[in-house]
């Protein structure tokens, strides 16, 4: 098993056995592309004093297990608000892209607890993965606890997780990048219908991050509602207290 999701060469990408997702095994889990995504945001043009505070990644396409390019651009510059545009191609075009807010960041503090505090890691479950057909994937490459909630387990759910290898081959992970690669993992452990009856298909990601992450560990702590549309809502978590937010929109349809 190789220790990473990618390797880059320039803008090339190599994507590893661990990028494919559960779904489908020609397609790419979407939480290692959103977080290649977010490093060419975090990598282009970087300023001192300012970080990433929202990543929207659309997606277009089934990311392919094959050959891909990245790119990034500040799409509206400004001294204390940008906005930067990053995107996935393979070889028949786009497949993703994101869209983030880089903004200045200033010496203030208010706190506001409002939520409960969901479970924390302490005597949370290392369930087996559902099975998938394959022997490597995202799924492999994910170390996830169970403090709520199951796999396949219709509600709710609240799980920890961490990546095992790096997300690039060489470099370290960006507590972004660690975020991104957990977050769209909400809607798979959180559907409120049986698996084996429907299918809850995410077109986008969208990541509020008020800090980065401390650690290794994310929680995320989803729910997912269905009416007509779906939507998977999850407060992110570290070891310390909350670090932001993340949404999803759902196709919902019946298993034929």
């Amino acid at each position: 098993m190789t220790d990473a999701f990618y390797s880059l060469a320039g803008d090339r990408v190599t994507h590893s056995e661990l990028t494919r997702g559960p779904w489908d095994p020609n397609a790419q889990h979407a939480g290692p592309p959103s977080a290649l995504l977010a490093r060419a945001l975090e990598l282009c043009e970087p300023r001192e004093g300012a970080r990433v505070g929202r990543v929207t990644v659309e997606i277009l396409a089934p990311v392919p297990i094959g050959p891909l390019t990245v790119s990034a651009r500040v799409a509206r510059p400004g001294r204390s608000v940008e906005m930067l545009e990053a995107s996935l191609e393979g070889p028949s075009g786009e497949v993703m892209r994101a869209r983030g807010w880089r903004l200045a960041e200033a010496d203030i503090t208010a706190e506001w607890e409002q939520e409960e505090r969901p479970p924390g890691r302490e005597g949370a479950e290392a369930l087996e993965f559902f099975p998938t057909g394959e022997t490597v994937g995202w799924h492999t490459a994910m170390e996830i606890v169970f403090a709520r909630g199951r796999f396949l387990e219709p509600g709710p759910a609240t799980v920890w997780m961490r990546p095992r290898v790096e997300l690039v081959a060489g470099e370290p992970i960006s507590p972004l990048q660690r975020t991104m690669l957990a977050a769209d993992g909400g809607n798979g452990v959180s559907a409120p219908l049986d698996w084996s009856g429907f299918i809850f298909i995410n077109t986008d990601l969208t990541v509020h991050l008020l800090r980065p992450p401390e650690g290794e560990w994310v929680c995320l702590d989803s729910v997912t509602h269905v009416d007509g549309l779906g939507m998977t809502d999850t407060a992110l978590w570290d070891e310390r207290g909350r670090i932001g937010r993340a949404a999803q929109t759902l196709l919902v349809r019946a298993r034929a």
